[in-house]
Order: C-alpha cells, then sequence, then structure tokens
C-alpha cells in the first residue's frame, strides 16, 4: 500500500511539474492550474446596472479562504468597498454602496487566490466594464507603484492600460518624467498594454521624481484617458543588475527551430535564483519545456522540442533573479523573436488568413461612416469581440466577424489562432524571401512604376508624390519589405496603380512596425504589418488588412474588397 501511494503521489507530482503548477508540498498538488472562465460583468461590458453584483468563475473549485477584499478588488473612480463571498467555483463581490453612474470599473483577481490544493492562480486576472455607454481607457497599474521608495536608479517607468491604446499617442509628449519641474531625457515605448519610459541617464540618489500620462493618450477607438493620471516615487542609492544582451536579439526573425536561447547580466547572478520561475519562453500564453543552466554570467535555455517554424515567442526574465549580493532586477527583462518560416518559392501563402479582409491583434474600429468589408470576413485574435466597434454602421457582404472569445459556432478560437500562425508565417517568408536578388529601394516612391520583384527599404517606405505604378502579368509577384513604417498620402498622388495584367492579391506588402493608408488614396495588395494599420478617410483597397500584433482602423467610409 505504501509502495502504490508513493507512486500516486509521484504521479501527481508528474503532472503538476508539466502543467507548471508544482508547490514545495508534494500535497498540495492536483497539476489543474487555476483559471478564470468568465465574469459577471463580461469584459467590455456597458450599461451595467448600479445594484450589480460582480462574479467570478473558475474553472475549479478554490480555497474560500484566499477570497477577501485584498485578492478580489474593484476600482472605480476609487476603490469599491463591499463583502467579497465564495461559493463552489464562484467568487461574488457584493458592493456596499450602489456602483457610481458613467463610470468604467477595473475588476481584479490577484495571483494570492488558491484552489484547494493550494495551487495558485498563474497571473492576476484582470477586466473592465462600465456603467455608461462606453468603457473609458484607464491606468491600471505602474511599476514603480505611487509613492514607492528605494527605488533603482536604472528603473524603466511603466504604466499598464486596462484596454489597447492607440500607440501613435504614447509618446514623449504624452508620457513624460520629471523631477521638480525639470524633464528627464528619455525614450518611451509601447507594446500590448503597457507603455515604458526609458531614461536616457540613469535617476539621481534619493530623489523625488513625478510620472505622468496625460489625456493626449487615445484607445483605439479614439476615446481619451479621461484625467491625467500622476504618480510619484523616490529613488534609492543603487542600480539593479541588467540584462545586457540576449540570443536572439529583440524583435529577431529566422531564427533557427533548434536555437538555445541566451542572456548575459551586466553582473554575476545568484544560481539559485535563475530557474523556469525567473525565465519563461513562451507562444502566446502557452510556456515552452526546457532546461535552464547558469555559467558567468550567461543564462541559456535549451528547449525540450525544436521550436514552431513561423511562430512568434516571447522570453522573460523576472526581478526574482538576484545577483550574488541578493539585489534583483531593476525591471522584468522581455523580449521577443520569431522563427524561420518553412514556406519556400517565390508565393506568399496567406494559409487560413486568406479568408480575411481584416485580421488583427487587438482591435478592430470604424470610427465613422458606412464602410464595407467585401466577399471576406473579419478576424480578431487574441483581442476579443469587444475590441470591435463601428459594425455597424460598417457592413461585411459575404462574410462574417470572428472573434476570439466566441463560443459559437465551436472551434472559433482554434481557427483564428491557426489564421494568426498562418499570417505569422506567410509574413515571415515575405521578410526574408530572396529568390531574386532584393532591389534596394528608399523614401517616396510616388511616380515611378516597377516591374515584378523583391523591393526592400531599411527604413521608411513612401507613396506620396505620384502614383505608384506596378506593371506585369497576372502571375507576377511584387513583395515589398519595409523595414519601419509604410504610409501613402493618397488623393491627387500618391495611390497605387496595377498594369499590363497585374493582379492585387500578387501584392505584398511587408511593414516592419505600422501601415498608413491616407485619406482618398486607391490601394492595391496585401498589407502584413507587425503592427497595427490605419486606412485614412474615403480610402480603399482591393486586398487585405492584416495586423498581426496591433489594430486596424477604419476612419472614414473605407472600403476593402477581395483580390
Amino acid at each position: 500500500m505504501k509502495i502504490k501511494n508513493l507512486l500516486v503521489t509521484f504521479a501527481i507530482l508528474f503532472i503538476a511539474l508539466i502543467s507548471g503548477c508544482a508547490k514545495d508540498d508534494f500535497q498540495e498538488i492536483d497539476g489543474v492550474c487555476p483559471e478564470v472562465v468568465s465574469t459577471s460583468p463580461e469584459n467590455g461590458a456597458i450599461n451595467v446596472a448600479l445594484d450589480k453584483s460582480i462574479t467570478v468563475i473558475f474553472n475549479e473549485e478554490m480555497n474560500a479562504s484566499t477570497f477577501n477584499q485584498s485578492s478580489f478588488t474593484l476600482q472605480g473612480s476609487t476603490l469599491v468597498t463591499g463583502t467579497v463571498s465564495f461559493s463552489g467555483t464562484t467568487a461574488t463581490l457584493d458592493p456596499t454602496s450602489p456602483l457610481s453612474a458613467n463610470t468604467t470599473y477595473i475588476g481584479k483577481i490577484k495571483t494570492s487566490v488558491k484552489d484547494v490544493m493550494g495551487n495558485a492562480l498563474q497571473v492576476d486576472y484582470v477586466w473592465t466594464f462600465s456603467t455608461g455607454s462606453t468603457v473609458t481607457p484607464m491606468v491600471i497599474e505602474t511599476d514603480p507603484l505611487n509613492n514607492a521608495t528605494n527605488v533603482f536608479l536604472n528603473k524603466v517607468v511603466a504604466a499598464e492600460f486596462n484596454m489597447p491604446m492607440n500607440q501613435a499617442t504614447v509618446n514623449a509628449t504624452n508620457f513624460t518624467l520629471k523631477q521638480g519641474a525639470n524633464s528627464v531625457a528619455g525614450t518611451v515605448t509601447y507594446n500590448g498594454t503597457k507603455a515604458y519610459f526609458v531614461p536616457s541617464i540613469p535617476l539621481t540618489v534619493n530623489t523625488v521624481y513625478t510620472s505622468t500620462i496625460t489625456t493626449g493618450v487615445k484607445n483605439i477607438q479614439g476615446t481619451s484617458l479621461a484625467n491625467n493620471f500622476v504618480w510619484t516615487f523616490t529613488t534609492g542609492a543603487t542600480s539593479g543588475p541588467s540584462v545586457v544582451t540576449t540570443d536572439p536579439e529583440n524583435n529577431s526573425s529566422g531564427v533557427a527551430l533548434n536555437k538555445t536561447i541566451t542572456a548575459g547580466f551586466s553582473v554575476e547572478m545568484d544560481p539559485t535564483t535563475i530557474s523556469n520561475s525567473t525565465f519563461t519562453l513562451k507562444n502566446g500564453t502557452t510556456a515552452v519545456a526546457g532546461a535552464i543552466s547558469y555559467s558567468g554570467t550567461t543564462l541559456s535555455f535549451i528547449p525540450t522540442s525544436p521550436l514552431t517554424a513561423g511562430t512568434t515567442y516571447t522570453a522573460t526574465i523576472s526581478t526574482a533573479a538576484k545577483n550574488l549580493a541578493g539585489t534583483p532586477l531593476a525591471n522584468d527583462y522581455v523580449w521577443n523573436f520569431s522563427t524561420s518560416s518553412n514556406l519556400v518559392g517565390n508565393t506568399v501563402n496567406l494559409g487560413s488568413a486568406e479568408r480575411f479582409g481584416i485580421l488583427s491583434g487587438v482591435g478592430v474600429s470604424n470610427n465613422a461612416g458606412f464602410s464595407v468589408i467585401n466577399n471576406m470576413d473579419v478576424g480578431i485574435s487574441p483581442g476579443v469581440r469587444s475590441s470591435i466597434t463601428g459594425f455597424p454602421p460598417a457592413v461585411i457582404i459575404n462574410g462574417a466577424i470572428y472573434a476570439s472569445d466566441d463560443t459559437a459556432p465551436v472551434g472559433i478560437a482554434a481557427l483564428l489562432t491557426q489564421a494568426k500562425l498562418d499570417l505569422t508565417n506567410a509574413y515571415l517568408f515575405a521578410e526574408g524571401a530572396s529568390y531574386s536578388a532584393p532591389i534596394t529601394v528608399s523614401g517616396d516612391q510616388g511616380g515611378k512604376t516597377l516591374v515584378a520583384g523583391i523591393y526592400k527599404s531599411t527604413s521608411t517606405l513612401l507613396v506620396q508624390n505620384g502614383d505608384l505604378t506596378l506593371t506585369g502579368s497576372a502571375t507576377d509577384v511584387w513583395i515589398f519589405q519595409v523595414a519601419s513604417a509604410f504610409t501613402t498620402v493618397g488623393g491627387a498622388g500618391g495611390n497605387i496603380k496595377l498594369s499590363g495584367g497585374a493582379l492585387a492579391k500578387n501584392v505584398y506588402w511587408q511593414t516592419g512596425s505600422s501601415a498608413t493608408i491616407g485619406n482618398y488614396t486607391k490601394f492595391e495588395g496585401n498589407i502584413l504589418a507587425l503592427q497595427s494599420i490605419t486606412m485614412g478617410a474615403y480610402s480603399t483597397a482591393n486586398g487585405r488588412m492584416l495586423a498581426r500584433n496591433g489594430a486596424v482602423v477604419m476612419t472614414h467610409t473605407n472600403i476593402i474588397s477581395k483580390p
């Protein structure tokens, strides 16, 4: 019997280790990660009743004692007080007073909640709803926290929003850091729902800093923050260790499938803090299994199985990694890379992404006017249906809208995951295509006529002073490899034209950041953008708007037709 019990315990531990929910105490392992499966109100809900009780349903029975006003919070203009209770798989927060009218609320379930076997929620679960007719963008978390002290001198200041924001509005004008009245020089970046301010030089010892995000920051629908968001923190006298090199580098593409992932630190680290809990490699939300080693100042991660072709991975080293003196990293270090495509030849194969006229990562919006998508679908993944706005008045003819959180028909989430994978595969192929020698281009292409081939820009590309004409036959292919932003001006000049039998379906615009189709542009071809795509007022396209990570925005009365 003892041997049987030991085998059962070992089996449970093995399952738990695979799932990533293992604990130190073998008696507190069941191998099942607790997850939130639904909320009421749902994420993105509007016009919520003021007497609403807030409920959250989990995938399994939870430990009721871990639920309280610290682990289950609701934040409006102030923190909502109320009674937290738990029964079976459902947590409930009953506010002491009615909710406020026309207010956006942020619900949060923290990782301190656990199931009955002691397994914790793996990441904080955050969702948003409104008692009014719109969900307002808000800052939900900052790093450093407000009034934090002893902040590292090499700290990257970060803010997280409750929804995807318009990347163009998250800039050095709208996100500032000051020491008194003096502005701190630095660089502002944005990824997912997080904004980062990276100071150009280390911060000053024992000094109070004020960070501000202004109402100039807007979401992808153009809604501003309700008020400037301001917080302060005070530095200490030390700097934290940092990551100085990675291989692959951030935003690398064409990475080999048998790649060993490495990171180099600024100082020697405590090897006991370098583990699978402080370093993760993920494909979306799925962790990659592998072995970690540490030598000198270098961390190495060898995946158990080859990486997947045409896939974007995210690597993270958390602040739980410490140097020999016990000082943690100043910031979580996060970087991305993409593996090589398994496509060959001179055709960009869109796979299942071909059915979509619009496919985006975080948002699809029709800001104004009666836009039309002809004979193709609209999809969003991992974004959700509440991030698709303006339909109607926008309409889809001979097509449908699909979102990653759709529960019917069955299989939509998997369909979209495959479409995004196929889009990534096609993007990587287009980015690295070299079946013929790429022709280097730069600046404004307006007024030019280009035959079929691969055209490569190492920075931005523009079509402005005159139309760009692509001339060739119905079997010819054009691939434009644009390292940064791609912009057309449109109107009197700046359109894309085809001649000699050339077809829009054979034209591909691979864009390393975002693409902007100017007002009144007549556009031809398929845009494969790493970030976002914006169609200016009254612009039309024979092609597809495919955004891997960002949003697709139709500003006013746009038409997208199947090429």
